[in-house]
């Protein structure tokens, strides 16, 4: 398998990705493998939007190879609230991204791959693509068991998920993409994908739990590069198209004009969260206070990711009624953030009396309810 630095080196790739968007709509047929040489979530999931909104796929097959730094992506119509530990991700320095196909929740990082496969619609066939991943890996090593399954998961030794799929069906274009698990952090996997929120209703997509391994435990001697070569053949074999796997840029507005608004919109809260299905919070917690445990009951309804509706029960006395209406009354129509709440709190907070015992309670209960974001 040959690898070229640049879509300038492949005189095919450069016509017809340096073509005019009208252009793309008239292509010749053909095959194509691109491997993306970023490991940002957010320019790789804009690489696939940008070839399904641009490239004429009527009679040309794609498939674009890529792997991203640790970040958690989940499905089109999910609640990250319910899908993760948000405040770890935080901590770890994880991104978090919304991609436009359906499905649930994934761990990337260097130690998954990801393959996207594009057709037109009516080539459009999941149980195809997975079964020349399965031909590819038992080509490296025939002893491997490994089976796709009727939900179009990939199974190691019969009963340890190694590969999820998920899906965006256009009007006359598709993608089919999937994870390929061979070395990634299972500790780190389980920890983020485990939501610490409690009292969440959605009609949001849930995520399906399932036991994991690497491909690396099974065979130690496996690497990233071998799997990604073998999958890039088989395609290439398959699908009788050039054996050439083509490097791109996913920031090169010279290559793919427009890629960047799509990556800076995939950046945005307003996507990531706002685009969240409306959902209710109602749970309780306990505030420790000097010598007393409180009970603080909250019940919030969610929509595009900010506050719709707000209350909070506090013990008789605890705040002054006119603080914490305040507080519910700068809640309501505020984003369901950390950060903004975080904020809202502070000031306040320099309006209160100046009165040491109310600060303290004030913090207390401002943290307790970030803790909830």
């Amino acid at each position: 398998m040959v690898l070229q630095s640049s879509l300038k080196n492949c005189l095919q790739l450069s016509c017809i990705l340096r073509t005019p968007k009208a252009g793309f709509r008239h292509t010749t047929s053909g095959g194509l493998i691109i491997q993306s040489v970023s490991n940002d979530v957010y320019e790789n999931l804009a690489v696939e939007d940008w070839i399904h909104d641009h490239m004429n796929l009527e009679n040309r097959q794609v498939l674009f190879l890529w792997r991203n730094s640790p970040a958690v992506v989940i499905g089109r119509h999910q609640n990250p609230w319910q899908e993760c530990n948000l405040k770890l991700l935080r901590q770890k320095n994880i991104k978090l991204a919304r991609r436009r196909s359906g499905g649930g929740t994934v761990y990337h990082d260097l130690g998954n791959i990801n393959l996207t496969f594009f057709t037109n619609r009516k080539k459009y066939e999941r149980m195809e693509n997975l079964k020349l991943v399965v031909k590819a890996l038992k080509a490296l090593r025939p002893w491997l068991d490994i089976h796709v399954t009727d939900r179009y998961d990939i199974l190691l030794d019969r009963q340890y998920k190694i590969s999820g799929t998920a899906a965006k069906l256009g009007r006359t274009t598709a993608y089919h993409h999937c994870t390929l698990l061979c070395n990634a952090d299972k500790f780190v996997l389980s920890s983020v994908l485990k939501s610490p929120y409690k009292g969440i209703k959605s009609n949001a997509t849930p995520s399906v739990p399932a036991s994991v391994k690497n491909l690396f435990e099974e065979d130690p001697s496996l690497t990233c590069e071998m799997l990604l070569d073998a999958i890039a053949e088989e395609y290439a074999t398959q699908h009788q198209v050039d054996h050439h796997v083509t490097l791109i840029n996913p920031a090169d507005e010279t290559l793919l004009p427009g890629i960047n608004n799509k990556t800076k919109e995939l950046r945005t809260w307003e996507w990531v969260y706002g685009k969240t299905p409306k959902f209710s919070i109602n749970t309780c917690f306990n505030m420790v206070y000097k010598d007393s445990v409180l009970d603080v009951k909250v019940g919030m309804d969610v929509k595009h990711g900010r506050i719709e509706v707000c209350n909070i029960d506090l013990p008789d006395q605890w705040l002054p009624p006119a603080l914490c209406s305040e507080l519910v009354k700068s809640l309501t129509g505020s984003k369901f953030c950390p950060n903004e709440t975080t904020t809202l709190a502070t000031t306040l907070l320099r309006v209160c009396p100046q009165d040491d015992e109310l600060h303290s309670r004030w913090n207390l209960l401002c943290e307790n309810m970030v803790m909830l974001m």
